[in-house]
Formats: C-alpha cells, sequence, structure tokens
C-alpha cells in the first residue's frame, strides 16, 4: 500500500470514527438525500452538521451536488470498499496466524 493509499484510508477511517457520521452514511445506503433530511435525525446545530458531512466528503465517503439551493449528498462504494478490502486483509491475516496458534497448540498437547 503506497503513502497515499494509506492516508486516503487513515481519513476514511477517522471520518467513519464518529456515530454521527456513521449514521449519514447508513442512511445514504438507502439512496441519496439532501442536507435538511440528512439532518433532521441529530440534535445539532446545521452548520455542525455540515462539517460532518464535509469530513465525509473530504473522505471520499459521498459527494454532494447543488441545485438551485439545495444540496444533495450521494453515498460513494467505491472507498468503502478500499476501506473493507483492508479489513478483509486484517482478518484474513489473524485468521492464518490463529490457525498457525492452533496448529502449534495441538501438535504440542499431543507431544505431551
Amino acid at each position: 500500500m503506497c503513502l497515499n493509499d494509506e492516508a486516503r484510508l487513515d481519513q476514511v477511517f477517522q471520518a467513519l470514527a464518529d456515530p454521527t457520521r456513521r449514521k449519514v452514511i447508513e442512511r445514504l445506503v438507502s439512496g441519496p438525500a439532501t442536507t435538511s433530511e440528512l439532518a433532521k435525525p441529530f440534535d445539532m446545530a446545521l452548520p455542525s452538521f455540515t462539517q460532518h458531512l464535509a469530513v465525509l466528503e473530504r473522505a471520499g465517503l459521498v459527494t454532494s451536488a447543488k441545485k438551485g439551493r439545495v444540496r444533495t449528498y450521494r453515498l460513494t462504494p467505491g472507498t468503502l470498499e478500499v476501506a473493507g478490502g483492508w479489513l478483509a486483509e486484517q482478518r484474513r491475516l489473524w485468521e492464518r496466524r490463529l490457525d498457525q496458534l492452533d496448529h502449534f497448540l495441538t501438535t504440542l498437547k499431543e507431544q505431551e
């Protein structure tokens, strides 16, 4: 993984570290939504909420388009797939290590 990819992955996980932003992502799975639609379930001022959207957009998790005075956000699934790929690789690594440990312990027990 190159430095650029690592920086991008860091941005994605930083964006997903916040529960508000995770809920926005969960909502966008069902389709595009306007800023006000996304902000409605949250008890915070709109400027604070739009900062969350900006973090998601900088991380490449969402894109937005403005039509008139209305900004609509859409999920960018490719970025989530990159994070999912990294997580899958980590899972494979740890499963392999645990399998090796299991094999070692089984062999050790058989030798007793």
